[in-house]
């Protein structure tokens, strides 16, 4: 066999060609640095040393980094919890080891981001968030941004988590700034990744507890996304007696309305986060743009009595559809994360398929894509047409998402309501969900009727 595929210290067959990382050989060569370093608490130095004992690949290792091997450190964030930096780490990440050296090569001078927390951040929610962000980033899937290691400042004393640098932020800033250039692939990609890494963050009975646009992260948007900030993330114990929940910590419209009404947070709170997630892709516009944050106690009881963001008429049915059922009052309604992203990767798959071949010309997420894609075409041509819903008789537009101002608040912070009633639907909740399940047959046969100039 070739000596590629073995390792050269123990001649043991590789687990992965490609990476060649032998984990026996890699435990042993961690253990007898122990030694060499701490960062002062036995709980973080045990974090790390269980990372690197049990990794099987080089991304599931972290390492406690000193902090004069960061530089260029500078602020470029803020968020719930603490601030975000920039900085340059220059050893930069292990990838495997020399033998020849008797070291380990690394990816040298990698551009990182540094999570400070705020002092009145206890330790163990600091902690909790090291080891989630680690189980989620360590899986074959890595759903998180990815965790290099930790490090303490010198000045604050506070620990430091070590991240990988998105340089091009978060889905909201991009959003804000490309949403005119996002066609529908683009946004069913997005809608297929982001439910398959909730669909597998949920797998590891974990619930994110605070997921916004602002914690979906990426370097390059056309190819990856990653989700971070897991500070109120818990793990699911089941049988376990928890105390009552008091405070609420995160973005308001993003917050299922159980929650807001005082109910213990689950993973259907995160599908329904994950529904305004999907209207924000889909239109652009943040929920809720023109409500000033003042009023929050007011929009907070308009969410418990059902009150939705507006979808535009001539989104497709089947992808309005989805997102109205992550996003129904009765939790125990909504779907699950893999029932989701089986949907959405179908709609992806069946559109790419098309356009690259030609195939599935009578799908029906094809037609309703199509007939959306030409509404927009004809509103960035300067004209103005109305779609009328006969059932309704109501007329609808949809302005340009590059000019909105919002008032809303949408970093997280503390929120505290009471008195919220149980949550409910809208009156013609059922009724639209209902229509939304209708064949678009009829629909593409008279869509060019639709289109009427208002000259």
């Amino acid at each position: 066999m070739s000596s590629c595929k073995r390792c050269p210290e123990c001649n043991q067959k590789y687990k992965s060609i490609y990476y060649r990382w032998c984990k026996p050989c890699n435990s042993k060569h961690f253990q007898n640095d122990f030694n060499n370093w701490t960062s002062g608490n036995d709980e973080i130095d045990k974090l790390i040393q269980d990372a690197q004992l049990n990794a099987n690949n080089y991304w599931e290792v972290i390492e406690w980094i000193p902090y004069d091997r960061l530089k260029d450190v500078k602020q470029i964030g803020k968020g719930g919890f603490g601030t975000i930096h920039y900085a340059r780490w220059i050893d930069g990440k292990i990838k495997n080891w020399i033998i020849e050296n008797q070291k380990w090569k690394r990816y040298d001078n990698r551009e990182v981001a540094l999570k400070k927390f705020d002092s009145f951040v206890n330790f163990n929610d600091v902690l909790n968030e090291m080891s989630i962000h680690l189980k989620t980033h360590s899986t074959i899937y890595s759903v998180s941004i990815e965790f290099y290691g930790i490090t303490q400042d010198p000045e604050t004393r506070s620990y430091v988590m070590v991240l990988d640098y998105a340089k091009d932020g978060s889905l909201r800033e991009y959003l804000k700034s490309n949403f005119n250039n996002i066609n529908w692939t683009q946004k069913l990609y997005y809608l297929c990744e982001l439910s398959f890494r909730l669909r597998n963050i949920h797998k590891l009975d974990i619930v994110h507890q605070d997921f916004h646009p602002g914690n979906i992260l990426s370097s390059n948007f056309k190819n990856k996304i990653r989700i971070s900030d897991f500070g109120l993330s818990k793990l699911i114990v089941k049988n376990a007696n928890r105390p009552e929940k008091k405070n609420i910590f995160g973005v308001l419209p993003y917050i299922a309305p159980e929650v807001l009404s005082g109910e213990e947070y689950t993973k259907a709170a995160d599908v329904y986060s994950f529904g305004i997630i999907a209207y924000e892709i889909v239109t652009g516009f943040p929920p809720y743009p023109d409500v000033p944050h003042e009023h929050d106690n007011d929009l907070a009881l308009q969410i418990c009595n059902g009150l939705r963001p507006k979808i535009p008429f001539h989104t497709p049915k089947l992808i309005t559809r989805t997102i109205m059922r992550c996003w129904d009052a009765r939790d125990t309604h909504r779907p699950t994360f893999k029932e989701v992203n089986k949907k959405l990767w179908k709609y992806w798959k069946d559109y790419s398929d098309y356009l690259k071949e030609g195939k599935n010309k009578d799908s029906e997420i094809v037609i309703q894509i199509k007939i959306a894609e030409e509404f927009s075409a004809n509103q960035n041509h300067g004209f103005i047409f109305h779609w009328r819903k006969e059932s309704t008789n109501i007329t609808t537009t949809t302005p340009t998402p590059l000019n909105y101002r919002p008032q809303t608040i949408y970093t997280s912070r503390l929120l505290n309501y009471s008195n919220l009633p149980k949550p409910k639907n809208e009156e013609n909740f059922e009724k639209e969900l209902e229509e939304k399940t209708t064949s678009t047959s009829a629909l593409s046969i008279v869509a060019s009727q639709l289109y009427v100039p208002d000259f």
